[in-house]
């Protein structure tokens, strides 16, 4: 997507289309996500990838200063656990939940009472000129089958991180 394209020329509202997908430069996740909330409304939000970064962390702080987010959880790679503990205050600030585990996907689930929204992209939560992929469905099945593997990774294959508390890591999660 170049520079300055809007993506409403690029994507259609999801209430009007249960399946899309969008291969170029320039769609960023959190961009994505600041397009999808005014939809859905108020969401619950869970966000899956290897990294994250700073301007990623910043902005989905200020989304949920907007009162567009209810509750929040990010599963982050391990391997990266470096680079994301340096982000340990932005992380706290802007996510209830950080999961640290061997995940190398990238998804984006937002649930509101009215709808829930799965989004698959190739995307890390970091911004660059590579294209990416990215398929967006509003399709209950699917919504429900990747929320219930999240929370199976998460439960049984990663760590809790308690950062605002600076207890570490949470057992039993």
């Amino acid at each position: 997507m170049p520079r300055g394209t809007n993506i409403d020329e690029l994507l259609r509202p999801v209430r009007e289309t249960p399946i899309q997908a969008y291969f170029g430069q320039g769609l960023h996740t959190l961009g994505l996500l600041s397009w999808l909330l005014p939809q859905t409304g108020k969401a619950d939000v869970w966000v899956s990838s290897y990294s994250t970064s700073e301007p990623f962390l910043n902005g989905f702080f200020l989304l949920g200063l907007k009162d567009l987010i209810r509750h929040s959880a990010i599963l982050l790679d391990q391997r990266a656990a470096r680079k994301t503990l340096r982000l340990e205050s932005l992380l706290s600030s802007a996510f209830e939940h950080v999961f640290l585990g061997q995940n190398h996907s990238k998804l984006l689930l937002v649930k509101s009472e009215t709808m829930a929204v799965s989004v698959i992209t190739s995307q890390n939560q970091t911004y660059g000129a590579r294209a990416e992929s990215t398929i967006i469905t509003t399709n209950p099945q699917v919504f429900d089958v990747l929320m219930q593997q999240f929370i199976d990774i998460c439960g049984e294959a990663a760590v809790e991180l308690d950062l605002s508390n600076g207890k570490g890591i949470i057992t039993g999660c």
